[in-house]
């Protein structure tokens, strides 16, 4: 069901590779659908490239006929009205009502935490800082293909609004009946999201990314998706902004044989049950213990709602490594570079400093990463795929410009004038030097006290 690793070398190589594969492929009823719509086998780019094209030229008739031949459903009405949110509010029950809440409310402590402010050094003369000014309009992007993600209208709806957003733009799929998620309208609701669109896909993203009749443009687009989401977020990256290209979801747990083998297999089937190319790996340092996490994984698989997206997902891409140490199994942890690594070790917190590529950390066997998924505070959408190597979690800085100011007056301009002159010299940009001095040689420049003429 779930390969095992005796040799740490061997599985980082086919980890690797594995994930590489993974990015683009595209299971057969998929290439049969887009066959269907398209009239002829594209790859994935060549399906995001046709629709975003479409999109730009004929707007919301071409969201409307993807919706049509993606998702069998007629809409005419692409935003969802303030009444309908409403009534979808309603009808959740008061549990889950009570539950979006406690999370967005744990959610914005935490990002409020992180807010950054502008700055400003009044030195005698001279002024330098910085701005952190909100952007204008947000696009968020929640999943709805497989399940609704309530979760996900939070973890990106509510750092917007705490990082001073003007606008927030949502843009879901509707379900496989048609309908919107009542749990997902009751998470914009909370969160305060401006407007709701029913559009999913590589078509929402062109829509957000260049505007049509009905839906306005963004300056950037955050959230997670499919491969047609990532790869248009990927072709549209630069029109506006993105927050990073998050593939299938993955997690490393590091443990020793203090773990409980019952929790870590528990973990692993969470992680799994998210998608058949979601990656549940486990790095431990005994093999014993490797062997009792299989025991334990085989009996809840067969029992899980979503056995075969989980068996799916451990043949597709999971993985047990047997480690000479929890140092080792650290290091394969933070070349593999996961967007989640667990640490289910003895005095976990004597290892958190070793830790240096990761989405989220999750410390101790008490910190489930299923509970970072709803309702911890920091937002679940982190950076996969490697890309913990350089990225980090959507936060408030996902939200926010930073403007730099200067501000010089004559006196001080003529005191440091020297340095930048001769830097664009040196450069040929003789345009730059003069336009220094032709301030330095104008009679109206006051002197600095005690500087000679």
């Amino acid at each position: 069901m779930i390969p095992l690793y005796l040799d740490l070398e061997t599985a980082r190589k086919e980890l690797s590779a594995r994930r590489a594969s993974a990015s683009l492929e595209l299971p057969a009823e998929m290439r049969a659908r887009n066959q269907a719509v398209f009239g002829e086998d594209l790859t994935a780019v060549e399906v995001v490239q046709r629709i975003i094209t479409d999109v730009q030229r004929t707007g919301d008739d071409a969201l409307r006929r993807y919706a049509k031949a993606f998702e069998g459903v007629d809409l005419s009405d692409l935003e969802v009205s303030a009444d309908e949110i409403e009534a979808a509010s309603a009808r959740v029950s008061p549990e889950l009502r009570a539950a979006l809440e406690i999370a967005a409310e744990r959610i914005q402590r935490f990002h409020e935490r992180s807010r950054r402010e502008s700055w400003f050094d009044f030195a005698e003369g001279s002024t330098l800082g910085q701005l952190i000014v909100p952007l204008h309009r947000v696009g968020i992007y929640a999943p709805g293909g497989r399940a609704p993600y309530p979760s996900t209208v939070l973890m990106t709806a509510v750092p917007a609004r705490v990082a001073g957003v003007d606008e927030v733009i949502l843009v879901t799929p509707v379900g496989r009946d048609g309908r919107m998620s009542d749990a997902v309208l009751a998470a914009a609701q909370i969160a305060r999201v401006h407007r709701v669109f029913r559009i999913g896909g590589a078509q929402a993203i062109a829509a957000l990314a260049y505007g049509t009749e009905t839906i306005p443009r963004v300056d950037k687009i955050v959230g997670p998706g499919n491969v047609f989401v990532v790869l248009a977020k990927q072709a549209v990256a630069g029109v506006v902004g993105i927050d990073g290209l998050p593939g299938p979801t993955e997690t490393v747990i590091v443990a020793d044989a203090h773990a409980d083998p019952s929790w870590v297999a528990a973990d692993m089937i969470a992680q799994a049950e998210h998608d058949p190319m979601a990656q549940s790996v486990l790095v431990c340092t005994d093999r014993a213990f490797a062997e009792a996490v299989l025991r334990e994984i085989e009996p809840r698989v067969e029992e899980a709602e979503r056995r075969d997206v989980i068996t799916a997902s451990f043949a597709a891409r999971g993985a047990i490594v047997v480690a000479e140490s929890v140092d080792a199994a650290i290091d394969f942890a933070n070349d593999h570079a996961p967007e989640h690594v667990c640490l289910a070790v003895a005095d976990p917190w004597s290892y958190v400093a070793k830790i240096r590529n990761a989405g989220g950390l999750f410390i101790g066997e008490s910190s489930v990463e299923a509970l970072g998924d709803y309702a911890a505070g920091p937002s679940h959408v982190m950076p996969t795929g490697g890309a913990a190597h350089f990225a980090s979690a959507l936060n408030l800085d996902d939200f926010t410009r930073v403007i730099p100011v200067f501000s010089y007056d004559p006196a001080v301009l003529r005191r440091e004038a020297a340095a930048a002159i001769a830097i664009a010299r040196a450069e040929g940009l003789t345009g730059h030097a003069r336009a220094i001095e032709a301030r330095l040689n104008s009679v109206t420049l006051p002197r600095a006290p005690g500087e000679r003429a």
